[in-house]
């Protein structure tokens, strides 16, 4: 899995636990899943942007088959995710 580097600089601007959180999604859940996509849902109108949800948060990933990489694009609040990508 990788991380954007547009995606660091939001989780570091989020309070610990809020960060803590979606990246033991990430680790725990998302990295370890033999088909990432299961646990998303795809974005309308993006083909190969899928989303997942952690609590009021939104990380906007581009799933890669032919490296079987996550790669996250955009981490935030689900009221401003959609504007930034």
């Amino acid at each position: 899995m990788e991380i954007a580097e547009p995606a660091i600089r939001t989780l570091k601007k989020l309070q610990k636990s809020d960060s803590r959180r979606i990246l033991d999604f990430l680790e725990d859940r998302v990295s370890r899943h033999p088909e990432p996509r299961k646990l998303a849902k795809p974005l309308s109108g993006m083909p190969d942007i899928w989303r997942f949800r952690v609590g009021d948060y939104r990380i906007i990933t581009r799933i890669e088959d032919s490296r079987l990489t996550v790669l996250v694009v955009a981490i935030g609040h689900r009221r401003e995710v959609y504007r930034q990508t």
